[in-house]
């Protein structure tokens, strides 16, 4: 670790954090239209994630990280998503994936950052890639989509199954961590939502990857991770099942926080043009606001005191009630439906004028209803399971 990285972790504090993230609100709804029109993140707003230390939140100390409780990530997430949800999803995305890869063996991790810590890593979980046993690891190849900010990455984590063996007769759902020299980027973003995301295709043709470089979603289930910090850091002891989901319903709620500002921005002034009557006098139009309000407050809320609970739970060194994480994945699926009707009860209010494509709420709702297409954020799926489990039957996600 160089000098500078040391001095970045001592003098960085969660509070500093957030406020630099907030600072750069202001910034993120001019840069949004930008995003929207170039269909990716601009250069200049990741190096500014980057120089504030972002990224660093939940990577680990010995990389340069600041190993911080996932609430100072998922605060300078909603920030971000504040000024633009399409820069908080892919912070949210690529940063739980420093966080994620403190569960591979120290070697994938020496892999990536043992020459600049500062590297980021993109990813595609689909279980598509087509994985063939050889000596010492796997030939590796397959198309996979939905690959959120990959521009800006060197590395990529991407899904496959390894066959069943006589030894191993389950299939093993894993992720394969593969460098930039091994994947071509195919530009396939073209969306009503989310558009700056570039969450392109990403293309393996047969390479190689290490078995080293590969991690297990049964070892991220059951805890047996082979990272190293995740056998001693209680932070990395989080079921990886509870923080991935929270990094793609996250930003939703960072992005009916800018709603709500953008909606009382024209509410407060609007009169309707047949009728005269001023919109802030409409209870119709208060009511809204007012509901939109208290659902950012309680979920807020809500998600902090499930990473306290999951937190204290990894630093007694105990496994998280089974029947609990099963509420907390229904919960974290169900953000992004919420967030939306309550967003979409705003954009009614404001009439035509909502419309139009330069209106920041128009462009909130649409990026809400895009994150809610995400197969994380499907809350008929995980309810489902909560509401069988609660009535008796076994659970059917595996994924906690």
């Amino acid at each position: 670790m160089t000098a500078h990285q040391k001095d970045l972790q001592a003098n960085v504090t969660p509070e500093l954090l957030v406020q630099r993230a907030r600072d750069m609100v202001p910034y993120l709804k001019e840069a949004a239209f930008r995003h929207e029109e170039e269909r990716v993140i601009a250069k200049e707003t990741v190096a500014m994630m980057q120089e504030a230390g972002f990224f660093r939140v939940l990577q680990p100390k010995r990389w340069g990280g600041f190993e911080m409780h996932p609430q100072v990530f998922f605060d300078v997430q909603q920030a971000l998503a504040e000024g633009c949800m399409s820069t908080a999803w892919i912070y949210g995305v690529i940063a739980v994936h420093n966080w994620q890869i403190a569960l591979f063996d120290l070697k994938a991790q020496e892999d990536v950052w043992k020459d600049d810590t500062s590297v980021l890593i993109a990813s595609s979980y689909m279980p598509v890639g087509k994985v063939e046993p050889v000596e010492g690891g796997f030939k590796f190849s397959g198309r996979w989509a939905f690959s959120s900010g990959i521009d800006h990455c060197e590395w990529v984590f991407l899904g496959g199954v390894v066959p069943p063996t006589k030894d191993n007769p389950n299939p093993d759902y894993r992720t394969f961590l593969v460098p930039r020299s091994d994947f071509k980027v195919l530009d396939t973003w073209h969306t009503f939502g989310l558009k700056g995301t570039g969450s392109n295709d990403v293309v393996v043709e047969g390479c190689f990857v290490p078995e080293y470089r590969t991690h297990s979603s049964l070892d991220g289930f059951r805890g047996t991770n082979p990272g190293i910090d995740s056998k001693t850091i209680p932070l990395y002891k989080i079921p990886f099942g509870q923080l991935f989901p929270r990094a793609v319903s996250g930003s939703t709620i960072g992005a009916t926080q800018g709603a709500i500002n953008a909606y009382r921005e024209v509410a407060a002034k609007r009169v309707g043009t047949n009728t005269g009557a001023k919109t802030a006098e409409d209870p119709h139009a208060q009511m809204a606001v007012a509901r939109a309000q208290a659902l950012v407050d309680s979920l807020k809320l809500r998600l902090r005191t499930i990473f306290d609970e999951l937190m204290t739970d990894a630093r007694a060194g105990r496994a998280t009630d089974m029947t609990k994480r099963i509420q907390f994945r229904f919960e974290s699926a169900n953000v992004p439906e919420q967030c939306l009707a309550e967003v979409l009860e705003m954009q009614k209010m404001v009439g035509g004028r909502g419309i139009f494509t330069n209106s920041p709420l128009q462009r909130f709702a649409l990026d809400i209803l895009a994150g809610r297409s995400h197969v994380a954020n499907n809350p008929y799926q995980f309810g489902r399971n909560y509401g069988g489990v609660q009535l008796g039957l076994e659970s059917t996600d595996f994924f906690l």
